[in-house]
């Protein structure tokens, strides 16, 4: 068992809307990434997936509305819902996702992610 220090972490790269590897659960990655900006419209037909914001604030925009999420807070985002994370200023959020999960679903754009990197 190895203790796994966030803030270490986060400084080991500087790069937006790429998740980051940090352990496995259960057939679960635990992912971090630092965003800014606006994402892009996507969802997860077979994956829920856990945003808990470390750092910042997270709106995320869906079909009936926009949530915004704060540093110690999470949403779970049902699968098949489309969601839009947007990030005004710089956020740092954990992500529990299967290790089957698209990074942007079946929408390909120039931000999808095809490998994640273990950190």
């Amino acid at each position: 068992m190895k203790v796994i220090n966030l803030k270490e972490k986060f400084s080991k790269f500087e790069d937006h809307w790429s998740p980051r590897i940090i352990g496995e659960l259960n057939g679960q990655d635990v992912k971090i990434a630092k965003l800014i900006g606006e994402f892009v419209w996507h969802n997860h037909t077979n994956e829920d997936e856990l945003f808990y914001i470390v750092k910042g604030s997270l709106k995320i925009d869906f079909e009936d509305g926009m949530r915004t999420i704060n540093a110690g807070e999470m949403i779970i985002i049902p699968r098949g819902v489309e969601h839009n994370p947007i990030a005004e200023e710089e956020v740092w959020v954990m992500l529990f996702e299967p290790k089957s999960i698209k990074h942007t679903g079946d929408v390909e754009h120039e931000r999808t992610v095809k490998e994640f990197k273990k950190i």
